[in-house]
């Protein structure tokens, strides 16, 4: 009599977590393969969390790219901080990041003890191996070894691609046994409006410093899709201050135009279609410490 060795399907969700700026959002592109979340090299620039859906021959994996953990200072980060933790509480896996240039800090020694409360699989990806010396790795990985018991640690780097199909192997491993949630074609759950405002967004970190990508948002007004000509796209970038508002047009409104012109050049490739971008640029007051305002901007 034969045995039957086809291998049980998995599928689970995975929320990837960890500080502002340690790789998230570069390692779940690498995943899926094509660009879901923005990144820059600012901080916090993922604020809600991002869902990508990855299905092989007997798996599924629903990830979930989440903001940066950190101690909040005002309403916008504490809603950043609970949707972090809320993909958390409903993981089937976490994949925690950390950064190979220091020992757990005391934020990092935070996410652990929440960790703890918890029984779930924690997999830890020290990430940016490509830019350290092998050896200064060691005394890292000892530090966290201490402070938690992991079902698996593994240096990778998202950005180079090294050892990330190890950490999938190891996603995989712990995974529960079930059917997919999800059509195997299946990618993400946000629709082309969120897109195009996560662009947008995206362009105003890259193009301004200091605090205006900060106390900035962008929200799409209207998107108009068109069988005849290009499809039409208004959005509204909100800062809090009429100073912001006139750095961000700029002189004869030339860096704004800047920003249009290639947030429109991306949404047109991410989409696939030829777009008609307007960008108008308003003032709403401390919007990122006003729950009503931000509630109203989306973040809910």
């Amino acid at each position: 009599m034969k045995s039957d060795n086809k291998k049980a399907f998995k599928a689970g969700y995975v929320a990837i977590a960890g500080k502002p700026n340690v790789g998230k959002s570069t390692l779940i592109n690498n995943f899926m393969g094509c660009k879901l979340s923005i990144v820059t090299p600012k901080p916090q620039t993922t604020r809600k969390k991002i869902m990508g859906v990855l299905t092989g021959e007997d798996y599924q994996i629903v990830f979930y790219d989440t903001p940066g953990i950190m101690e909040p200072k005002y309403e916008l980060q504490k809603y950043m901080v609970k949707s972090a933790y809320d993909a958390i509480g409903d993981a089937d896996v976490i994949l925690l990041m950390a950064e190979p240039f220091e020992t757990p800090s005391g934020t990092d020694k935070e996410i652990l003890e929440k960790l703890l409360r918890l029984n779930i699989p924690v997999i830890l990806a020290i990430n940016k191996i490509d830019v350290v010396e092998k050896d200064s790795l060691i005394p890292i990985l000892a530090a966290y070894d201490t402070q938690f018991t992991f079902a698996e640690i593994v240096p990778i780097s998202a950005l180079k691609g090294t050892n990330l199909d190890l950490i999938l192997t190891l996603v995989v491993k712990h995974l529960p046994e079930g059917e997919p949630f999800y059509p195997e074609d299946y990618m993400t759950d946000y629709n082309e409006r969120f897109l195009a405002s996560e662009i947008i967004r995206e362009k105003v970190f890259e193009f301004y410093g200091e605090e205006i990508p900060y106390s900035t948002t962008v929200e799409i007004s209207e998107f108009k899709e068109r069988e005849a000509g290009k499809d039409y796209i208004k959005a509204i970038i909100y800062v809090e201050r009429d100073s912001q508002k006139g750095i961000v047009i700029g002189k004869d409104g030339k860096a704004i135009k800047r920003v249009g012109l290639i947030a429109r050049e991306e949404i047109e490739k991410q989409i696939g279609r030829k777009v008609y971008l307007e960008l108008r640029v308003k003032v709403m007051e401390k919007w990122r410490r006003d729950k009503g305002k931000l509630s109203r901007l989306g973040y809910k």
